[in-house]
């Protein structure tokens, strides 16, 4: 079982020889470094990266799949690889069991003693470190990571980059989501540089703010926790599926709930806010007559019936008056799969048009909904146990085709799980699994702060869960 321990002599030791004058480096934009070290030169755009099927969530692969770009000089499209998601995780350990309550105050306890010995110093600003490196700053970096308990006392001697040392970053990345690459370029710097006292404040709010939950962990459960912008598919006590998510922007966050799934969506319409309508739609229409039905949004009255936006006066409010509801079909803010999960806040699990973001290391973009990366999957995995009546020869179990074949009918059909799989959304910027590994993620709507105000609940009306634009990947 692995545990957090307070500084023995030996490491007081090499944490006393480093200088007292280290400076905190500044953390790196928003790009976090690669699965791999990078080479020498330019980065690549991302839109010209090869893709990875296979490698980008606990899954099935992904297809191999292309996308056309701005034409060529011989007038031809050219073609680049759709956006993959981001490479997640193999941990097994869900971020949310009946033991992460316990287990993090545990966690919270050992941390604030690790402050209270002294802490950590800050390691100094320089060039990225990898294996092979040696000097200084690799013995600083070794008694860093003793000091969190990712490399072992025993290993501290000496001041080489070696494999022990690569596997030491390894799981200090892991813990932190960060790409296991091995090597200490500015997010694993930054991650390593945040002092004790902060990880420890971080473990008491995430356990504060699970300490009323009530959740029904069973067999099979989901957990979005919302400061990894990940889903997890819990079975039998491990996670059997993890996803790419977005979750909600601050001034629009993803709220804690708990729920349960009850219906799969597949081609569902989408009824837009009239807040979207009075912000976005009409003053497209204004300028664009024609945004409606590019968009594939049709005007409902109170008797459903279908209205010409030719005959409504968009210079005033009269337009507001009306339901605006936009089409199944590819360019559907909700993609071709929504996630039913009734609750007070009326947020859902869907798909999107917009697969881009899913790429991104900063996924919090949406305005209270969480978009789904390989939602299918998703789907397939609450699908399991009910039955699929249109089945040929009878009954049976949706299989990854039957899934497909609903999405290429182009109707809306609404599916009800057989048994309802119980849905999570939590805040965890720090958390304990029950063996003692403690593991951290950004505080992205700072409610870790001592000073920090509560997050306005969203209202359903404000939802949005893409922009009404042509979708991009």
């Amino acid at each position: 079982m692995r545990r957090i321990s307070l500084p023995l002599p030996a490491l007081l030791a090499a944490l006393a020889a480093m200088p007292a004058h280290a400076v905190e480096p500044k953390p790196a934009p928003e790009r976090i470094e690669s699965a791999a070290p990078r080479a020498e030169g330019p980065p690549i755009p991302q839109a010209l990266r090869p893709a990875e099927p296979g490698t980008a969530f606990v899954g099935p692969p992904l297809p191999a799949s292309v996308a056309p770009t701005a034409a060529a000089g011989n007038g031809l499209p050219t073609l680049r690889p759709a956006p993959v998601p981001v490479k997640l995780s193999q941990d097994p350990r869900p971020a949310f069991t009946a033991d992460t309550y316990l287990a993090t105050l545990r966690a919270a306890e050992a941390y604030r003693g690790i402050a209270e010995a002294g802490g950590w110093p800050v390691l100094p600003a320089g060039p990225a470190m990898k294996a092979g490196d040696r000097g200084p700053g690799v013995a600083a970096l070794k008694a860093r990571l003793a000091a969190s308990d990712d490399l072992p006392l025993a290993a501290l001697p000496g001041d080489v980059f070696d494999s022990r040392i690569v596997e030491a970053v390894q799981r200090f990345q892991s813990r932190h989501g960060l790409p296991e690459s091995g090597l200490v370029a500015a997010r694993t710097l930054a991650a390593l540089n945040v002092p004790a006292d902060i990880r420890a404040r971080q473990l008491a709010g995430s356990a504060r703010r699970i300490a009323e939950s009530k959740f029904p962990f069973g067999e099979r459960y989901v957990v979005v926790n919302i400061p990894s912008a990940t889903v997890e598919a819990v079975e039998r006590g491990e996670v059997a599926r993890r996803y790419v998510a977005v979750v909600g922007k601050r001034e629009r966050a993803s709220p804690t709930i708990e729920a349960r799934i009850q219906n799969v969506n597949f081609n569902p319409t989408w009824t837009l806010p009239v807040s979207i309508v009075k912000k976005d739609i009409v003053p497209r229409q204004r300028k664009d007559p024609g945004h409606l039905a590019k968009m594939h949004i049709r005007i409902l009255d109170g008797y459903n019936r279908e209205i010409d936006p030719a005959t409504l006066d968009w210079s005033t409010d009269a337009p507001l008056r009306y339901t605006f509801r936009q089409d199944p079909g590819t360019s559907n803010s909700l993609g071709q799969v929504r996630i039913d999960m009734p609750n007070k806040l009326a947020v859902y699990m869907h798909d999107t048009p917009s697969k881009g973001l899913f790429a991104r290391d900063d996924r919090f973009h949406s305005s209270g909904c969480v978009r789904v990366a390989d939602v299918r999957a998703f789907t397939e995995w609450l699908l399991q146990g009910t039955p699929n009546p249109d089945a040929p020869g009878g009954p049976t179990p949706w299989t990854a085709g039957d899934i497909d074949a609903a999405i290429a009918a182009g109707v809306r059909r609404d599916v009800r799980l057989t048994r309802h799989v119980p849905v999570a959304w939590v805040y965890l910027t720090g958390y304990a699994t029950a063996d003692g590994t403690v593991h951290f993620r950004d505080d992205v709507y700072g409610l870790d702060r001592p000073d920090a105000a509560p997050l306005p609940q969203p209202s359903p009306d404000d939802l949005v869960t893409s922009s009404i634009k042509k979708p991009t990947l």
